[in-house]
């Protein structure tokens, strides 16, 4: 079954199954289908998020168990509501927690668990989780020996952490140093992971070890309980989380396909490159959404003027930045440090095969050229099997390899490798290189330009987004039909997201952000302003200013997003709170830059010069910044509010499955993990949805305290089920705009045999100021087969004919949604 809409629940963090059950009437009220719900299944003792699975077989009982889980699973069923579940086949976590992991430790590659997880037993079992060495550690006395008195087991302890040792390793008169060289596993520095680890990780979390779900046991047995809910009718979906890191993502899918059967909805954690499709042949239903952020730019971003704010920018800035060169320089970071022994292994394996076919290039240049490859990837990953690469991935290939200027002998094996053109005695190890490789440029693109890239290049914060084109280049209307017919063709029963638990900032930051394009002189002149009034807190370090002009550009630019539209100058505890929530991000966003200072290596001095500049900006006693800030903001808070509510309609009318996150449907001006993961106003959200009605337009307050989105959002969500082909299969029909406000409007229709709707909602609307300018001497020319049909406004509930040219100019409404009433559902 597809679904109408969902709502995305974070569970922990204080979120249980029967504090969702409280809630269901409420979702039931706004309109979804599906709550959609993050991991429920048991995770590391007090897990935030739910990922670090330690049982897949069991419901966790930090949120309420299964028993738990039964109650909220019947109160769905009762209210007509469905449930789709996010799963996580790809890793578990490395705590002694997971009794699988566990069993490994103390078995080795006797365990029966041991071809669970994507381990290279080739060598010792590396556990990185030491703060030092093992020797500094040892000297220190931080690592001792005990026995369980219950099963006489001996366990190598590191403060709360207890390692079994081998069976029969352990003897009373060898030293500690003997008895862990005795093991099949090693503890290490955590600074050793990157070089040093044994096995695949989640990106470069050491605390999520690689699954090895092509083996059909692992599936088995990883799967057993989630496939049990699905086959009793209890769960209707299942979100799979971080596709691109298997083996075998379509043997998987098809895999799960079967065992779940065809009614089950599936859907994909992907990112899309620009221009990318899903692979046709995966059996899901779409991914979950993050391309759609990046559509949206398309019609909030003025083009026109993004040029100027790049002036603006580069003149604050002092240089000009070239985003090409900044994109190859974070994966060449990344590829050299962070994932080192990844590559080597890569290497090794690349380097072995020229050896054995008796070619002779040198182990450097085949270094080089790796590392070309790898750089220049401009996708997630390529989906070869054990044979080779698929045509797409080799036409793809193909032009990469033509863009990169290394040895041609090392790069034509690299090739041969990827492709399976090597003799049949090395397809097993080609086929091992060819894995490694796609499951390597998944998170060397993720963390090289997510998490590296978007916190140094910060021109247009909204523009740094989770699925965004690293290098952007123009932005139009055009375009974003043009992705939404493709979206229509290709994956219409797909998610839309706008926000999750993932995104770097919630949707309406983003969406007041974009207004920046719209306005870049009176930023440039607020910007010098604000850095002019709290110039006394710069400082000179010996590394340079902090903070420097890219991060006061950064600084204030986030604030200008996060700034709740409710919040007054002079509201202490308002300040308290916004700034125990921005200096979470500012340290998370200055080391994720890597550029002076890291994780791995954090910068102190600096990170607090920059700390406290960021407290004296939001401390109550900073009355004139605080007060010219949030003056000159207001502008920007309109338009940006005008902005969430044209996003709000284009996602619940384009073709696709919208996704609501939680607090969503209202205002969200979260910054990047952890903080948009905090549990909304749930009491507040029932209580405007209860009173809500078509007159929040009229009130500034509805408007800045999310009344007007929620409103909207509810309108059309309740409208979904009564259309279900027009919203899931209409055709998408862009209508011509003209007159004085032609670039302001965005209109579209979706038509399905009788059935029609008509979309019209602004954009660009940064020196409008009221609802009465804004479609004045605007004309929408309509196709023929919406002529002479009945509509009805689902906002205003005025019934109209259509002519042929459809005047604006009397309407004073804020947004336009026509739905045929002549024909249909209601």
């Amino acid at each position: 079954m597809i679904p109408t809409a969902t709502y995305r629940i974070q569970f922990r963090n204080g979120m249980t199954f029967d504090r969702v059950i409280d809630l269901v009437p409420y979702f039931k009220d706004l309109g979804i289908s599906h709550l959609y719900a993050s991991p429920i299944f048991t995770a590391t003792t007090d897990s935030t998020h739910g990922y670090d699975v330690t049982d897949p077989n069991e419901i966790d009982p930090a949120i309420g168990g299964r028993e738990g889980f039964n109650r909220l699973a019947a109160a769905l069923k009762q209210a007509g509501l469905g449930l789709i579940l996010d799963i996580v086949p790809n890793h578990m976590s490395t705590s002694l927690e997971n009794r699988w992991w566990r069993d490994v430790i103390e078995h080795g590659k006797q365990s029966r668990y041991a071809r669970y997880f994507d381990i290279d037993w080739s060598r010792p079992l590396t556990l990185p989780f030491l703060g030092d060495s093992f020797n500094a550690e040892l000297e220190k006395g931080a690592l001792t020996l005990e026995r369980d008195s219950v099963t006489d087991g001996a366990s190598l302890v590191y403060y709360d952490a207890a390692y079994p040792l081998n069976p029969g390793t352990f003897a009373e008169d060898k030293s500690l140093a003997e008895i862990h060289e005795a093991q099949s596993w090693r503890l290490l520095s955590w600074r050793e992971a990157s070089r040093q680890l044994s096995w695949r990780r989640f990106f470069e979390i050491t605390g999520l070890v690689g699954l090895r779900v092509e083996d059909e046991t692992v599936f088995e047995e990883t799967h057993r309980l989630i496939l049990e809910l699905v086959h009793a009718g209890i769960v209707d979906g299942l979100r799979i989380d971080h596709i691109d890191g298997l083996a075998d993502p379509l043997e998987y899918l098809q895999r799960l396909r079967q065992a779940a059967g065809d009614e089950c909805y599936i859907t994909v954690e992907k990112i899309l490159a620009k221009g990318e499709q899903l692979p046709p042949e995966w059996p899901v239903s779409g991914t979950t959404g993050y391309e759609f952020i990046a559509s949206l730019a398309q019609v909030l971003v003025d083009d026109n003027n993004l040029e100027h704010l790049e002036k603006v920018h580069d003149q604050t800035l002092g240089e000009t930045v070239d985003r090409l060169a900044e994109l190859r320089d974070a994966k060449a970071l990344m590829t050299d440090r962070n994932f080192e022994g990844e590559f080597t292994t890569l290497l090794t394996l690349a380097s072995e095969l020229a050896r054995r076919n008796n070619l002779d290039v040198p182990t450097q240049e085949i270094r080089h050229a790796l590392r070309e490859l790898l750089i220049a990837f401009p996708v997630y990953r390529t989906y070869g099997t054990r044979e080779g690469l698929t045509a797409p991935d080799v036409a793809l290939l193909n032009q990469v390899v033509t863009s990169v200027n290394t040895s041609e002998a090392a790069l034509t094996l690299i090739v041969r490798i990827l492709t399976g053109d090597l003799p049949e005695h090395d397809r097993e190890t080609a086929a091992l290189f060819r894995t490694r490789f796609q499951q390597l440029t998944g998170p060397l693109m993720a963390k090289s330009v997510e998490d590296t890239l978007f916190f140094r290049h910060n021109l247009e914060l909204a523009l740094n987004e989770v699925g965004a084109d690293p290098v952007p280049r123009s932005f139009s209307v055009s375009r974003f039909h043009q992705e939404m017919r493709i979206r229509l063709a290709r994956q219409p029963d797909a998610l839309l997201g706008t926000s999750t638990h993932d995104t770097k900032r919630g949707e309406d930051a983003r969406a007041r952000l974009y207004t920046l394009t719209e306005a870049p002189e009176q930023w440039e002149q607020c910007l010098a302003r604000w850095r002019q009034m709290n110039q006394t807190r710069v400082r000179f370090l010996n590394d340079g200013t902090a903070p420097n002009a890219a991060d006061s550009w950064m600084i204030y630019q986030a604030l200008a997003g996060v700034w709740p539209a409710t919040l007054s100058p002079d509201d202490r505890q308002g300040l308290e709170s916004l700034e125990a929530r921005f200096l979470g991000f500012i340290e998370k966003a200055l080391r994720e830059a890597k550029q002076r200072t890291d994780w791995i290596d954090s910068n102190e001095s600096y990170e607090n010069v920059v700390m406290d500049y960021v407290r004296h900006l939001l401390s109550p006693d900073n009355t004139l910044f605080l007060q010219d800030f949030s003056d000159s903001l207001q502008p920007f808070i309109r338009a940006g509010l005008m902005n969430s509510l044209s996003q709000t309609v284009l996602k619940l009318t384009a073709p696709g499955v919208p996704d609501i996150y939680q607090g969503s449907e209202a205002l969200n001006f979260s910054l990047v993990d952890p903080d948009n993961r905090l549990e909304p106003d749930f009491t507040a959200l029932v209580q405007q949805l209860a009173t809500a009605d078509r007159r929040v337009f009229d009130d500034e307050q509805c408007w800045r305290d999310g009344s007007v989105k929620q409103y909207v959002t509810a309108t059309l969500l309740r409208l979904r089920p009564h259309y279900p082909a027009l919203f899931a299969y209409g055709d998408w029909l862009p209508l011509k705009v003209t007159g004085e406000r032609e670039d302001n409007l965005i209109v579209y229709a979706r038509v399905k045999d009788q059935q029609a709707l008509v979309v019209a909602v602004p954009r660009l609307m940064f020196d409008v100021t009221s609802s009465e300018q804004l479609w004045v001497n605007t004309t929408v020319t309509l196709p023929k087969e919406l002529v002479g049909k009945r509509f009805r406004d689902v906002f205003s509930g005025e019934r109209r004919t259509l002519p042929e040219t459809l005047d604006l100019t009397s309407d004073k409404g804020y947004v336009r949604v026509l739905i045929t009433c002549d024909e249909g559902g209601e």
